[in-house]
């Protein structure tokens, strides 16, 4: 089962790209997870998904034991039930769960993050393709949020901003939780000079190159999700990215 995070700087496309590769992957008739949790709504709106903007039910989460994490899931409820539960299913077939919505209190996000800390590490490994997007910048993802992943891929634009983020997230891979791989997409370029500056600055292996394709920011303006209009160099790249993935896990198999 393909395990992959996608992490880097807000804006820089992420959201876009992995909920493509959830939908694109689950085409490929293999059962997907999208798992956001990043506070904003980007996965969503590009797996197609309408935006409830709800946070995991107070119910679901209770507080944990003495010495145990603050927050776990109800007793009775196990990772896979919460699934069944509570996952949104999307276009493709693409079960989505989100937990890193910042409504109301910060209490309330802070059992969401709980939640979703317990679902990935006890889910069972066997049963999906786990695509995740994770929250914009280092943070998060320093703290150990793509633990779950085999493939930690850091969405680069060709731009000083978003190659810094990409360098500081870069150093993960001296984690003793490190993935497996930390490897670079680089997104909206538009020559051979873009990818070559990326590659020339992080020095990690380039697995995708998606093009800077006016349709895409136009379907964001009308709430589109990018594969929903349809063939085009984005959805072609997003492709070629899935058989890249995929044949990194098929080598180690």
């Amino acid at each position: 089962m393909i395990r992959i995070a996608f992490a880097g700087k807000g804006g820089s496309g992420k959201s876009t790209i992995s909920g493509s590769f959830a939908r694109l992957l689950a085409r490929r008739d293999r059962p997907v997870l999208a798992v956001d949790s990043d506070p904003l709504p980007g996965m969503a709106y590009s797996l197609g998904i309408a935006v409830t903007d709800r946070p995991t039910p107070d119910d679901v989460v209770v507080e944990g034991p003495d010495g145990g994490p603050r927050w776990i899931l109800r007793p009775g409820l196990d990772a896979g039930q919460f699934i069944s539960d509570y996952a949104t299913r999307g276009p493709d077939g693409v079960r989505y769960l989100q937990f890193g919505n910042s409504w109301g209190h910060w209490s309330t996000l802070q059992r969401g993050q709980h939640a979703w800390s317990q679902v990935v590490r006890e889910m069972d490994p066997t049963a999906w393709n786990v695509i995740g997007d994770l929250p914009g910048g280092t943070r998060q993802a320093m703290f150990g949020w793509a633990k779950y992943a085999d493939v930690l891929a850091l969405v680069v634009e060709p731009t000083p901003k978003s190659i810094q983020v990409a360098k500081r997230l870069r150093n993960i891979t001296k984690a003793d939780w490190a993935p497996e791989h930390v490897v670079v997409v680089a997104n909206r370029v538009t020559d051979g000079d873009d990818i070559h500056r990326i590659q020339q600055a992080l020095d990690r292996p380039l697995i995708g190159a998606i093009p800077d394709d006016a349709a895409i920011a136009a379907a964001d303006k009308r709430a589109v999700a990018p594969l929903d209009e349809g063939p085009g160099p984005f959805a072609d790249a997003v492709e070629r990215l899935v058989e890249e993935v995929e044949s990194t896990y098929d080598a180690e198999s």
